[in-house]
């Protein structure tokens, strides 16, 4: 009899507690990279008919502190994008490519078949073996990457960092510190690693023409997002569904927030943190060493930013 009331129990919670419609895309919440987020439809759930599970027509790539979320968040806006919810790190974490392509795949949100697919993990720009790999899944793919000022990049990578260890009650330096070592710049620190943009660009370009990447200015789409979505609308030949109604200012955190569907959304609180004051001579020599891999990265894409 025990067995007999939890079986009916247990049918009465899949009809009333999830139904098969249910399915929530792109809500910036995850299960921990590379694991399936708000996306996923339960083994309880039918997925909506006519929907299936894709790979990806379009990936954003990166960079890493350049408004990847943002970015994600307000192109979900769109009725015919699909967004995934997590940073699945299949290209350049060799332990998730060695799962290979289906398992890849169920990772990504259900989808109708005029819809575009896309995912976000901006560790793939600087990823050495990313470019190759998503050129043999699908060399036509198109590519999205958001840069923003590269020493502004710097400080806030660095931020993130701090903030985490200050979390988890691990110690932590002043940023001066990690720039610099034996009173010369740590050219060696990941973060600036990181904002060499035409050091990676290289690396996608022996893979991918420039015309199959889109460059979204960071800087722009924080302070005015909608003509760098529309931008990125064209780009995907998606037809014209965002508008300006779709985003408000936020007074309290200093930058615009979404509004879609009838509901009103922020990135997560931990965006848009403070940055720490950095020593002047100190920021100079770190804006005077990216000058010229700035002014190498314009050359490659034939376009110039406002990064002093």
């Amino acid at each position: 009899m025990a067995s007999l009331i939890g079986s009916v129990f247990l049918l009465v919670l899949q009809t009333y507690a999830a139904p098969p419609e249910f399915i929530q895309v792109g809500t910036g919440t995850t299960s921990g990279p590379g694991m399936p987020g708000n996306d996923t439809v339960g083994p309880s759930l039918v997925p909506p008919p006519g929907t299936s599970k894709r790979t990806p027509q379009s990936i954003i790539i990166g960079v890493r502190k350049g408004g990847t979320r943002a970015l994600l968040e307000m192109l979900d806006i769109h009725p015919e994008v699909a967004a995934a919810a997590t940073e699945v790190h299949f290209f350049d974490w060799d332990e998730n490519y060695a799962k290979g392509f289906d398992w890849y795949r169920n990772l990504m949100p259900y989808s109708y078949p005029h819809q575009i697919t896309v995912e976000k993990t901006p560790g793939y720009f600087t990823s050495a073996l990313a470019p190759e790999r998503i050129h043999a899944m699908n060399s036509s793919i198109k590519l999205l990457l958001i840069l923003r000022d590269p020493a502004e990049r710097v400080i806030s990578d660095y931020t993130q960092v701090y903030f985490n260890r200050l979390e988890n009650h691990k110690p932590v330096q002043a940023i001066e510190n990690m720039l610099v070592r034996n009173g010369a710049l740590n050219t060696r620190y990941k973060a600036i690693q990181r904002s060499l943009y035409d050091v990676h660009m290289s690396n996608w370009l022996q893979h991918f023409p420039l015309e199959q990447i889109h460059i979204v200015d960071g800087d722009t789409l924080i302070r005015n997002p909608l003509p760098e979505l529309q931008k990125v609308e064209r780009f995907l030949n998606l037809p014209p569904r965002i508008v300006s109604s779709n985003f408000y200012f936020n007074q309290t955190k200093g930058f615009y927030c979404i509004r879609s569907d009838g509901r009103e959304r922020c990135l997560h609180e931990s965006k848009g943190r403070p940055h720490p004051v950095v020593n002047g001579t100190v920021l100079r020599q770190l804006r005077s060493y990216l000058r010229e891999h700035n002014h190498n990265f314009y050359r490659m894409v034939k376009r110039s930013f406002n990064w002093l």
